[in-house]
């Protein structure tokens, strides 16, 4: 059975940073992709950014491009989330998922993903 646990979560000010993490148990971790989805109050579980089970590709939501950086460390079965210039609107439970094909490409859609995380809340606000 996979695990998935989130971490780093928390209040930040505007304009401030949080790095989220996200340890995964199971030997397999760098054979499959890996994405993070939040999802705000009221609102649905959207997409934010997906990496490559090798690390060498990445994509992002529109809303977040250019501000947060997915990584992943493959030997510590780790994947993280790197956000800066948070804005308000960025308030969420976030959540990383794994991939659900050995060596399959990264998804944009939660049906790409088999395994989710109980999340990390994210709140951003002065």
């Amino acid at each position: 059975q996979v695990q998935l646990v989130e971490s780093g979560g928390g209040l930040v000010q505007p304009g401030g940073s949080l790095r989220l993490s996200c340890a995964a148990s199971g030997r397999t971790f760098s054979s499959y992709a890996m994405g993070w989805f939040r999802q705000p109050p009221g609102k649905e579980r959207q997409f934010v950014a997906a990496i490559s089970y090798s690390g060498g590709n990445t994509n992002y939501a529109d809303s977040v491009e250019g501000r947060f950086t997915v990584s992943r460390d493959n030997a510590k079965n780790t994947v993280y989330l790197q956000m800066n210039s948070l804005k308000p609107e960025d308030t969420a439970v976030y959540y990383c998922a794994r991939g659900t094909y050995l060596g399959g490409p990264y998804s944009t859609g939660r049906g790409g993903y088999a395994y989710w995380g109980q999340g990390t809340q994210v709140t951003v606000s002065s």
